[in-house]
This record gives structure tokens, sequence and C-alpha cells, in this order.
């Protein structure tokens, strides 16, 4: 479905980036990914891969660094090729109620998740624009869509990935290059790992599927849209979550 082309996974040491550079490879896709507090795990999802025959590759960068963000994608378009697929996957997630949310806290959930997200298209989209072709994939989360008892700052965040989304397709559309968004709702691994039980008891309840998702559910959809097969998808954030 996707051989011979080339993708970017921001935050592939994750629940939810592992999963999805693992799906891209199997499907075809030379993989680069990058990670921030993780090494460990990026070096042996490459190993774990590259033993199968897929060529992955991990990189440090901190998403909100603009300059390194440039410099890593001119490190990978050199390494791999001109990328075809962009994940912005990265993000972080704080749980606390609204009252004890800091300044610090805030900027840091909305640096990464938002202001990440900005910076890595603006570099790893510009060869995309040039050559006319491409599908970005940004991934969000139920908190930004729907009312859930989430952090504030974190749904803040991820209903800008929608907004991001919907301008950044209209303008891109031009250039033959999509934008989407993956909504994932609750996930067994991940952001929802920290949730208390009576949160994930309260989901399960009103999912029509009666259970939380697992990352690679997340992960077929993106290889999906990242496809030719997609072709016509464009501006949409499709939600992956049990049927809430």
């Amino acid at each position: 479905m996707l051989s011979g082309k080339v993708a970017f996974v921001s935050g592939g040491s994750g629940a939810v980036g592992g999963a999805i550079v693992r799906v891209l490879a199997r499907e075809g896709c030379r993989v680069a990914h990058s990670y921030l507090n993780n090494p460990e795990k990026a070096t042996q999802l490459d190993r774990e891969l590259s033993s199968g025959g897929a060529e992955v590759r991990s990189y440090p960068l901190d998403v909100r660094d603009g300059k390194a963000a440039v410099d890593l994608c001119a490190t990978v378009e050199n390494d791999l090729d001109p990328i075809d697929i962009l994940v912005n996957n990265a993000g972080v997630a704080q749980v606390m109620p609204f009252a004890l949310i800091e300044e610090d806290d805030w900027d840091l959930v909305l640096d990464v998740n938002v202001k990440g997200m900005f910076q890595v298209t603006k570099a790893f989209a510009r060869g995309m624009v040039r050559r006319k072709a491409g599908s970005i994939i940004n991934i969000g989360s139920l908190a930004g869509m729907r009312m859930l008892e989430v952090p504030v700052h974190y749904a803040t965040a991820k209903s800008a990935v929608v907004g991001f989304t919907l301008s950044l397709a209209r303008e891109f559309g031009r250039y033959g290059v999509r934008v989407n968004a993956v909504v994932p709702g609750m996930l067994e691994e991940g952001v929802a790992a920290n949730i208390p039980d009576k949160q994930r008891d309260q989901y399960t309840q009103h999912c029509a599927l009666s259970r939380t998702g697992r990352p690679e559910e997340v992960a077929e959809l993106v290889a999906f849209l990242a496809s030719d097969r997609s072709g016509y998808i464009n501006a949409q954030a499709i939600c992956v979550d049990g049927g809430i």
C-alpha cells in the first residue's frame, strides 16, 4: 500500500507513535521517526523492524525547536529521500484539575502539542508543496471533540489540532497535499495509562463497543490516510473511539 513512500513520524517512541511506525513499515514505507526522552526505546524499535527487513531510523528532536526541525528534515531527506508522509504525533499530557494548572503547565502542553505541530509541519511540508504531492496526518484526541472529564489545557491543545487541520487542508489543497486528523478515543496504552479506573469504566460504559481501543487500530487508519487509496479524503477529523 505504501511501497516506495517515505514517512516521518514525530514522537515515534511512544505507544501510538510506535504502532504507527510499525504499521507504516509493514506496508512498505521507509520510516523516520523522532524521540525526545527515550532513545533506548526508539533504538529498540529501529532494531526490531530493521531485523525484519524494514528501513526505519530514529532521530532526536524537540518539536518546539523550529530550527532543529528544519535541520532534521534535511537530514532525513538526505538519508532516506524526500518525505511523502508526515504524521504529527508528538504530544504531552498532564492529569490535573483546572485549579492546579499553572502558567508553566499551560505553556508546556500548548507548546508541545500545538507549537510543535506547527514547527514540524512548517519544516517538512515545504518539500511536499514544491512537489505538489503528500499526505499530512495530525493526531488529535477525543478530548478536543467531546465534553469529557479531561485536563482543560490538554483539551484546548487537542481542539487546536482540528482547526489547524481544516485550515491547512484548505491552503495546501491547491498543491495536491492532503491534510487530515485522526482522533483517538481512550486507548489501552499511551496517555490513557494514567487515567483513573473510574473514568476508564465510565468511558467503556458509554462506548458502543464497550472497550478501550488499541494503538494499532489508530495506526491502521493513519496508514490508510497516508496512502493513495484515500486520495479524495481531505480536511477530515476521523474519530477512532469505538462509538461515543
